[in-house]
């Protein structure tokens, strides 16, 4: 294996960028090493929008090869939810030997320390960065979000997340000293002397199981978590969203390989159309470390049943949102019709409830009753999308045949405050793309308790629906809200008012129940969105999620410190 990186070239390249992180996770500042802007790429190595989108052109209907052991055949079905067949046929591996590969891997790279690791993982962020105009063009067709999220979202704001946990795993390996020199003083005795070494070691290989919706972005941080902390890592993409993490894999096998090690440390396990692959490599014994995004359903049976693994999983929540007051009734207006539009709804973060009291809430336009907040609101979203172009550029397309299914049954649970429409995509015809859903029920205690409840609100419906749930008073929604977030979690808060009261007990239920707050956002930052190495995305405190990113305890546990004792 020619070794083309040195690791003291790699130390020189990047560990500028990993000390600027180190400092940047401490204070929490904005910083990014990774442009947002389109118009930054195309110099110093990294493909113009023109070379980005002829490499993702050149993708399509071709045969991915990773050159990986164990492949006994090929595989692939993505359909574009803008309508374009992929294509690609991806290596379907023999897991009984592609994983002794994997675990052959680790002794090398566990020696190799954690600063190696470290900067080798920023050397493949680096390269990814590099092609960020292709990536988002595979973000895009595999999700159905609409190119410039695809590009940010996909491109540097997953990059950011990936090197946020590098970050912090390496924090943690770095805390205990590679070695010590130990003496216990014993009087008229010579000392107690011993000369002890420490190592973080990796538990095994890593499965990261892939969603459909953000397939760089929520597969970026435990994929290199694990990395970072000596796992080997196994990337089992959702069947509709192979590409980006097939290209994310190929990356990262060569650099792998131009450092010197094995590049068997990533591996892709695509899978056969109905195959189910997670379930038999979530409980194969060589996995210790599962990173997970999707359904609570699959989500709980990974923590029941992969006993002998770290599971790590990010699934549904009831997001909420508590309108009581507000001194910027527009600004309030503009930013939730924004939350509520953005990508069609389909983000964990996006907004579902909002919880009104039914004789209105104060403003500095005037008291506005329940009514007219709902229909204001509902005016604000049809305002932002009443062009058919802004629309398409900020709904992008839904996912999968499940998002529109939900979205034509929401107006079944009550009245329609704002139905959705059917939006044309010129470039695109054969892309589903849909307005939101704003449907309003009521709140009242007598119906939350009901079975009829659990069937709306109380339920994750993920997509383009809202609910607007007329409430008793500020303080019903708080209790609405702390029961919401306790029995089904929440990925976010968000509050609406002008009274300390209701804000501290706002603060309060998330303080007590685990989740993240949001409090009168009237401008361009939203509750559905997160800056990596400043925001923590979830809170592994609630039923949404069991881990946040990105945190000590999201790396902490994906190594072990053995300790090493001789004589002096």
């Amino acid at each position: 294996m020619a070794v083309e990186l040195t690791a003291q070239q790699l130390i020189e390249k990047h560990r500028p960028t990993l000390d600027q992180a180190l400092e940047t996770i401490r204070t929490r500042a904005y910083w990014s090493p990774h442009p947002e802007h389109p118009k930054a790429y195309g110099e110093n190595g990294s493909l113009s929008a023109a070379d980005g989108k002829a490499a993702f052109d050149a993708l399509l209907g071709t045969r991915f090869d990773l050159d990986q052991p164990g492949t006994d055949g090929w595989t692939g079905s993505e359909v574009s939810p803008y309508g374009i067949e992929l294509g690609v046929q991806y290596p379907h591996a023999d897991i009984d030997t592609l994983l002794p590969a994997m675990r052959a891997a680790m002794p090398a790279w566990r020696d190799a320390g954690a600063e190696v690791r470290a900067v080798t993982c920023l050397e493949i962020l680096a390269r990814i960065s590099a092609r960020t105009h292709e990536f988002a063009h595979t973000v895009m067709h595999t999700s159905g979000q609409a190119f410039m999220m695809a590009f940010q979202a996909g491109g540097p704001h997953a990059q950011d997340r990936g090197l946020e946990a590098v970050t912090y795993a390496y924090v943690e390996q770095v805390r205990t000293p590679d070695a010590a020199d130990w003496s216990k003083p014993q009087g008229k005795r010579d000392p107690l002397t011993l000369r002890k070494e420490f190592t973080p070691v990796p538990r095994g290989i890593a499965l990261l199981i892939g969603c459909n919706t953000f397939p760089t972005w929520n597969g970026y941080p435990g994929l290199f978590a694990s990395l970072a902390t000596g796992n080997p890592v196994l990337v089992k993409p959702h069947p509709r969203a192979v590409l980006p993490l097939a290209l994310t894999v190929q990356v990262a096998r060569e650099v792998l390989a131009e450092a010197g090690f094995d590049p068997n440390l990533v591996a892709l396990a695509a899978e056969q159309p109905g195959e189910g692959i997670a379930k038999t490599l979530a409980v194969r014994p060589e996995i210790k470390v599962i990173d997970y995004t999707g359904s609570t359903a699959f989500g709980d049976w990974l923590e029941t049943h992969a006993r002998q693994a770290q599971v790590y999983t990010e699934k549904a929540g009831v997001n909420t949102v508590v309108i009581d007051s507000t001194d910027n009734y527009d600004g309030m207006l503009a930013n939730l019709a924004f939350s509520l539009s953005l990508y069609s709804g389909q983000m964990c973060t996006t907004p579902q409830n909002l919880l009104i009291p039914r004789d209105g809430i104060t403003t500095d336009a005037g008291p506005k009753t329940y009514d007219a907040v709902v229909s204001d609101l509902a005016g604000a979203v049809s305002a932002l999308l009443g062009d058919d172009a802004r629309a398409n550029a900020l709904l992008g397309a839904l996912v999968n045949p499940d998002v529109r299914g939900r979205l034509d049954a929401a107006p079944g649970f009550g009245e329609v405050a704002l139905p959705s429409r059917t939006v044309a995509n010129a470039e695109f015809p054969d892309a589903v793309v849909r307005t939101p859903v704003i449907v309003k029920l009521d709140g009242a205690r007598k119906f939350w308790e009901s079975a009829d409840a659990e069937a709306a609100y109380l339920s994750e419906c993920f997509g383009p629906v809202s609910f607007a749930v007329a409430v008793d008073s500020a303080a019903d929604a708080v209790e609405l809200l702390r029961r919401t977030v306790r029995d089904k979690g929440a990925m976010t808060v968000g509050a609406y008012t002008t009274s300390e009261e209701t804000e501290r007990a706002v603060e309060e239920v998330c303080f007590d129940e685990c989740a993240q707050l949001s409090l009168n956002l009237t401008g361009g930052v939203y509750v559905n969105q997160t800056a990596a190495f400043s925001d923590f995305h979830g809170s592994g405190g609630n039923p949404a999620a069991n881990a946040a990113l990105c945190d000590g305890a999201f790396v902490a546990n994906r190594f072990r410190v053995v300790e090493v004792r001789r004589e002096a």
